[in-house]
C-alpha cells in the first residue's frame, strides 16, 4: 500500500449528503476482484448519462477538477452496501483524501486499509473547505498526516484528529497483509518450534 505522508492536491467540492457505495461505484461494475481499473467508473450514474456522455456539471468532469486528490464531501459519506470496490474506484481515479462532516463506519475502515485518509471535520469547518474547493484549479489544499493538520489555499490551518493506529499504518504504507508481515519472523519462529513438537501435524 502507498505511503501517506503529506498530500497537496485539488480539492473538489461534493456537497451531497448520504452518498451511497452505490453512487461510489455502482453495482454493474462489481465484477473485478482487482483494485485496479475502477477509477474510469466512479461515481458513473452521475459523470455520465445513458449513452455514456460525459455530464458537464459534474464536479469531475470540470477541467479545473478532473485531476482533483482530495473530495470534500457532505455528512454520511460512504453509507449503503460494505462493498471495499468503492474506495478502491476513489483511489484509482487519483484520490487519496475524503474529507466530510460524518462517514459510513465500514467505508471509513475500508479507505484506511487501501491507503486513502478520511477526515471528520465539524460542519463549519467542512463548510470552509467546501468554499475553499470551489475555487476550481486554484483549490489547493495541504493535508499533512503527521501533523494531522489541513491548510487552505489563503494559508489557514485546521487541525484533525486521526487513530493512532490508522495513523501509523497510513504513515508506513501497511495493508492487513503489511502489519501481518511486520511479524513474520516471529511466525517462522512459531512454526519452526511447532513443527518440531509436533512433527505429526
Amino acid at each position: 500500500m502507498d505511503k501517506f505522508t503529506t498530500l497537496t492536491g485539488i480539492a473538489a467540492p461534493l456537497p451531497l449528503i448520504n452518498v451511497d457505495t452505490d453512487m461510489i461505484i455502482p453495482k454493474q461494475f462489481l465484477k473485478t476482484i482487482k483494485r485496479s481499473g475502477l477509477g474510469v467508473n466512479l461515481f458513473d450514474e452521475m459523470r455520465f448519462d445513458s449513452e455514456g456522455k460525459e455530464v458537464p456539471d459534474f464536479v469531475l468532469n470540470k477541467p479545473a477538477y478532473r485531476n482533483a486528490e482530495i473530495l470534500v464531501c457532505g455528512e454520511n459519506f460512504g453509507c449503503g452496501s460494505s462493498r471495499e470496490h468503492a474506495p478502491w474506484a476513489i483511489k484509482d481515479f487519483g484520490i487519496r483524501c475524503v474529507i466530510a462532516p460524518s462517514f459510513a463506519d465500514i467505508f471509513f475502515n475500508n479507505c484506511f486499509k487501501n491507503g486513502i485518509l478520511p477526515i471528520v471535520l465539524p460542519q463549519a469547518e467542512v463548510d470552509k473547505l467546501m468554499d475553499d474547493a470551489e475555487r476550481g484549479s486554484n483549490a489547493i489544499i495541504t493535508v499533512d498526516l503527521e501533523n494531522q493538520t489541513i491548510t487552505g489555499p489563503d494559508g489557514g490551518s485546521i487541525s484533525f484528529e486521526v487513530d493512532a493506529f490508522k495513523k501509523h499504518c497510513l504513515l508506513n504504507g501497511l495493508d492487513d497483509i503489511g502489519l501481518t508481515m511486520e511479524k513474520v519472523a516471529s511466525i517462522d519462529s512459531f512454526e519452526e518450534a511447532a513443527a518440531q513438537s509436533r512433527p505429526w501435524v
